[in-house]
């Protein structure tokens, strides 16, 4: 947990989107225990692997899978360190960053992650068989979300355990080569590839997407454009309206943005302008 002063072990606010995520993961945890209760694994099974991350059904047009592997659980304790993750590390951003924004990082860590390491899983690297591999659980996303809190609140300590103090980008950089450790020793290397990938599309994010996410700076930038449409479309107009009015005999002038300037008022003032 996050620490600035005295150590304390008070919880984070539970609330805006941090709560949202962890409420639909915990609604997937139980949905998941639920359907496997009551459904033949005749049906079960195949259903399961239509949502986990499976490269090569992706490749065939599943692309669903590149969300929905990342709300799938992993076990108890797995969805557990988990929850307690996002909660911890999600009302940080969230509080300094807004909601969309933490949305954005964590889709954008998710589904990034999912073809990033996808498509190095099809080079063979790291002993990977695309055939096999697969990716199920939040982690991909919750690693995008450690590296913008290692980066954005890197000297911020945490109680790692509720035991050991660190600062948010050592720890942030243990987890990071526990993985790489993984990807090069481990049988279950795709997992750690799954998570570095997210990592990394959580820093890109971080660093080239707007202050106050995509979805802001895409609007932002529909509204430039069209207002740059309208302003060219008025300069056409008033190009046109001076040949008409020429032809008659009558001048008539316009500024730049094409507002009509009338020769009888002070040129400066602006105010009366449409």
């Amino acid at each position: 947990m996050p620490r600035s002063s005295p150590t304390t072990l008070a919880l984070p606010p539970f609330s805006g989107a941090t709560r949202r995520l962890i409420l639909i993961l915990l609604g997937v945890f139980f949905a998941d225990a639920l359907l496997g209760l009551i459904l033949p694994r005749s049906f079960y099974g195949p259903l399961l692997n239509h949502l986990v991350l499976h490269p090569v059904d992706v490749l065939h047009g599943q692309v669903w899978q590149l969300v929905t592997y990342a709300f799938l659980p992993l076990g108890i304790l797995g969805t557990l360190f988990a929850l307690l993750t996002l909660w911890f590390v999600g009302s940080m951003l969230e509080d300094i960053r807004g909601a969309r924004w933490l949305y954005e990082l964590f889709l954008t860590s998710a589904v990034g992650g999912a073809i990033v390491a996808s498509l190095i899983g099809f080079t063979h690297l790291f002993r990977l068989d695309p055939d096999v591999f697969l990716g199920i659980g939040p982690y991909a996303a919750l690693y995008g979300l450690l590296i913008a809190v290692a980066v954005l609140l890197g000297d911020v300590e945490f109680l790692l355990f509720f035991i050991l103090r660190i600062k948010a980008k050592y720890m942030v950089a243990i987890y990071i080569l526990i993985d790489i450790a993984t990807l090069l020793k481990s049988s279950n290397a795709f997992e750690a590839l799954l998570h570095l990938s997210g990592a990394l599309c959580g820093y890109l994010f971080l660093k080239f997407s707007p202050r106050r996410g995509l979805a802001y700076g895409l609007t932002e930038r529909y509204f430039a454009l069209r207002n740059d449409y309208y302003r060219a479309k008025r300069r056409r107009a008033a190009r046109k309206f001076e040949v008409y009015m020429s032809k008659q005999g009558r001048k008539v002038h316009f500024d730049k943005d094409g507002r009509y300037v009338d020769p009888d008022k002070n040129p400066n003032d602006k105010s009366w302008m449409n």
